[in-house]
């Protein structure tokens, strides 16, 4: 929260919520003297005076709190563990520790049984300053060597410990005032961590847990974990013959398989139409280029970090591509242009090579080989902002067709503080800058700024999308660039007779086709929409005796991705549960009756059943269905 000043004395012992309306503010606590209370409390002010706290901040430090909590848990029931650190993270917290006999899943409940027992017993929470040499003296006793070398690493005279009864712990803080506070909590997972992250050192035992400040918001956090478990791409990727990952491959290298290559197919082919409707013309690019080009465009100097190294073929340096800016550059530059042909599109279904950490991979949301669906237009200055008003209008389209509504747009600008990270020089920027805020305001969209975000040539419209599951992820990028037209000489011809630089969109309205798969994926529990689905519609004779009019059934379909089930000698509702476990949007059951009327009996995957109809009824309705992209 922004800070607010109101006159206290230290020393002295306030209701919370006194002073919370003396301030006039929107608070949950207060943080004095390194603890946090809440705003039913009474606290005595510190010489630190009163910081007020929202209760989105207030979440973080219970959880903090909580971390510390379970170490003295752990402490208590295995004997000759080492503390290493317990930070509060997104949805929870974790602390790394090394336990001596190790550690299970199965020991979880154990360690939540006793930290309920602490929390009974409020022990009051306690924040001392000392110097570092005190400091190291006492973690020393108390054997903890883990404390000792953070102690060493820490700048300045003095450090703060954290003593909650016989635990004590090395924290900047702050914490809850006493560990009554911290009642709803949930021990989630445990996983191996290297000490420093660096795998020649201790491996340590990090658990997972989160809390919460009441039992309902405990309760809805699990179930949407249970959720998130159920709708997991990659288990449903595997579940519904997707795709997978190889490991003689190697990580975040994905293979698409039959069915997972339909869908993306239809997406491929619905987004190439889209472009082509929308003036932009398709271009294609090499997967490598050499080292100079990168040199050139700058990502050898800002970007080099996330690169796969280089190789080195008849003594010249190559590269794979990070990104397609520079090919589309050089395609620019293969003639001489005229502000006539201004804008100029080419948009590319470009695969791209990013060498993401082993640690960040997460199935198709984090990869090294990914497909950008990519595009930069070229225009004039006076041009910009209509531009991306076009783009913008574009993204919300095509995300709204998926049923993606709710999107959050953030104006990723520089950091003012710290201009060495980009290319340009400041007019170029604001120029930039002004053409994105302006283009969102002439589209009447709310948008947050987010200084330091915006990528290393220019910043950029970044819309984050929502999820089934509330989660937002990166989706759609804009970005506006003066740089590398700039770098790379471009040059068009003036209505002046004389040369102009253009200026460079680029833009991602999927962003990848991976990460977009994955949020499909997870959007639809599977259930993806009739247009994309691999198998749209599964024909069941009950018995041997319908298979003649069955096959008449799928000809009659052969338009659709159709599969005629043959496994008549298996019981017919098990047949079913199996095109509801394979997501199969349509199934037709044929029996007698159905042959004998002339029809099939309707089943849709998640609306049931849909009675009888005629072939031609059916087709119709899917057809309308396909056509207007309807999901479910």
């Amino acid at each position: 929260m922004d800070s607010v000043k109101i006159d206290v004395n230290p020393g002295e012992t306030y209701k919370v919520k006194d002073l919370i309306s003396k301030a006039d503010v929107d608070a949950f606590g207060i943080i004095t003297r390194g603890l946090l209370f809440t705003a039913d409390e009474s606290a005595t002010v510190g010489e630190d005076g009163v910081e007020f706290i929202s209760k989105e901040e207030a979440l973080s430090v219970i959880r903090h709190s909580a971390s510390h909590l379970m170490a003295q848990a752990v402490k208590n029931l295995f004997p000759g563990t080492k503390l290493g650190i317990g930070p509060a993270i997104e949805n929870g917290f974790y602390y790394d520790m090394l336990i001596p006999e190790g550690l299970t899943e199965a020991d979880l409940p154990r360690i939540e049984e006793e930290m309920v027992r602490l929390s009974k017993e409020s022990l009051p929470v306690e924040r001392q300053v000392m110097t570092k040499e005190d400091a190291k003296k006492l973690f020393q006793s108390l054997n903890e060597p883990f404390k000792v070398e953070l102690i060493e690493e820490i700048e300045g005279d003095y450090v703060t410990v954290y003593r909650q009864g016989e635990f004590v712990d090395l924290c900047r803080g702050p914490h809850v005032n006493n560990t009554g506070l911290i009642k709803h909590f949930k021990l989630l997972s445990i996983s191996g961590a290297y000490w420093r992250g660096d795998e020649n050192r201790e491996q340590l035992t990090r658990i997972y847990g989160t809390c919460f400040w009441t039992s309902d918001e405990l309760e809805e956090f699990l179930h949407n974990l249970e959720e998130a478990e159920r709708r997991d791409h990659r288990k449903l990727g595997k579940q519904l013959d997707l795709f997978s990952i190889n490991e003689d491959i190697g990580p975040g290298l994905i293979l698409w398989h039959p069915n997972g290559a339909v869908i993306r197919k239809e997406i491929e082919d619905f987004w190439r139409q889209s472009h082509i409707d929308n003036g932009y013309q398709l271009v294609y690019t090499p997967h490598v280029a050499r080292t100079k080009l990168w040199e050139i465009s700058g990502h050898l100097s800002f970007y080099k970090e996330n690169m796969f190294p280089s190789m080195e073929l008849e003594n010249q340096s190559y590269l794979v591509k990070p990104m397609n800016c520079p090919f589309h550059v050089q395609i620019y530059k293969t003639k001489t242009r005229s502000y006539k042909e201004l804008p100029i599109r080419f948009a590319e279904l470009g695969t791209v090579y990013r060498f993401e950490r082993s640690g960040v991979l997460h199935g198709l949301l984090r990869v090294r080989g990914f497909t950008q669906d990519d595009a930069h237009i070229f225009c004039a200055r006076e041009q910009v902002e209509e531009e991306v008003e076009k783009v913008l209008d574009m993204a919300l389209g095509i995300y709204r067709l998926f049923g993606f509504e709710d999107l959050r747009i953030e104006l990723s600008v520089r950091d003012p503080k710290n201009k060495d990270k980009y290319v340009g020089d400041d007019d170029v920027w604001e120029l930039a800058e002004s053409a994105l805020s302006g283009a969102l305001k002439a589209r009447d969209l709310d948008f947050t700024v987010a200084e330091g975000e915006a990528k290393f040539y220019g910043p950029a419209i970044d819309i984050k999308v929502k999820d089934a599951l509330g989660r937002y992820w990166q989706g759609p990028t804009i970005q506006v660039d003066f740089n590398l037209p700039r770098r790379f000489n471009m040059k068009y011809t003036g209505q002046d007779g004389l040369e102009h630089e253009p200026v460079m969109i680029h833009r991602a309205l999927l962003g990848s086709l991976e990460r977009f798969f994955a949020l499909l994926i997870e959007q639809y529990s599977g259930w993806f929409p009739l247009w994309v689905a691999p198998e749209q519609v599964r024909i069941l004779p009950i018995t041997e005796d319908q298979m003649q009019y069955a096959q008449s059934v799928a000809e009659g379909l052969k338009e659709f991705r159709v599969k005629l089930d043959t496994d008549t000698g298996s019981k017919l509702g098990y047949r079913i549960r199996r095109g509801q476990t394979e997501k199969v949007p349509y199934m037709l059951v044929v029996g007698s009756k159905e042959v004998e009327s002339g029809v099939v009996s309707v089943r849709h995957g998640v609306k049931g059943d849909l009675g009888q109809m005629s072939l031609d009824e059916f087709k119709n309705m899917i057809k309308e269905e396909i056509e207007n992209k309807v999901h479910l």
